[in-house]
Parts: C-alpha cells; structure tokens; sequence
C-alpha cells in the first residue's frame, strides 16, 4: 500500500476543490499482519454520514466534510478545532481483497480492515519423504 501523504498546503494544490476552505491530510497508522492490513485514520469531529470512502482502479479515496458542532443559539467564543474537509489517498496492492475491505468510525477514528488475498498470505509448505 502506498501513501500519496499530503500536508495541507499541498492538498490544495494537488486537488481540485469546490468548497472553499482548508483541506486537511488525516494523521493514519497503518499494520499489518499475515492475513491484512489495518489502516487507522485520524478524523476528529468527522460523523459517519459526512465520510466518504471510494474506491478506484485500485485508489481508496477518503474525504470527510467537518461541520461545526455548535448550534444557533451559541457564539463561538474561542474555535481550536478548524472546519473544512479531510482527504487522502491511498493505491491498493494487488494483494489487497477490495471486495472485503471494512470500515468503522468510533471516536473520531476511522478503522479501515484491508484483507489479503489468500494468494498473499504466508504459509508453511510440508515436505514429504520420497
């Protein structure tokens, strides 16, 4: 799997947007094991709904709207957390089994589950006596 990482500043340039407003590259932990790989991506105030995950010719594709949390009735009095979008990009191996591939959000972390194929999982050969 390879990462096409982007910072915000070059996400920008490299995409073309039709919102205004920044673009963020998710911070993403990526493990692997004999039989995946796990994809752990940072998306804090993004809600189920506002996540895209698309997937390409072998590109996943994540973008996520972040819309503000406050309501009508509220002024903001101090605003750390910046709204915009979250994308980022990643190609597929052919190792990956795209039809399998699952996805969870909880607690401002999505959990992307990429299986392999069994062609690409590690396993022991018997050797026989002749």
């Amino acid at each position: 799997m390879n990462s096409n990482s982007r910072n915000t500043e070059d996400a920008s340039l490299q995409s073309e947007h039709t919102r205004p407003g920044p673009v963020h590259s998710p911070a993403v932990d990526i493990f692997e094991s004999d039989d995946r790989i796990c994809l752990l991506a940072d998306l804090p105030g993004v809600r189920p709904e506002d996540l895209k995950i698309d997937l390409r010719e072998d590109v996943l594709t994540l973008s996520a709207r972040v819309v503000p949390r406050g309501t009508e009735h509220e002024q903001t009095v101090a605003g750390e957390f910046s709204r915009g979008e979250f994308f980022r990009q990643f190609t597929l191996a052919e190792t990956i089994d795209q039809s399998k591939i699952d996805a969870k959000l909880s607690d401002g972390v999505l959990r992307l589950e990429l299986p392999k194929v069994e062609r690409a999982k590690p396993r022991q050969i018997t050797v026989r006596a002749t």
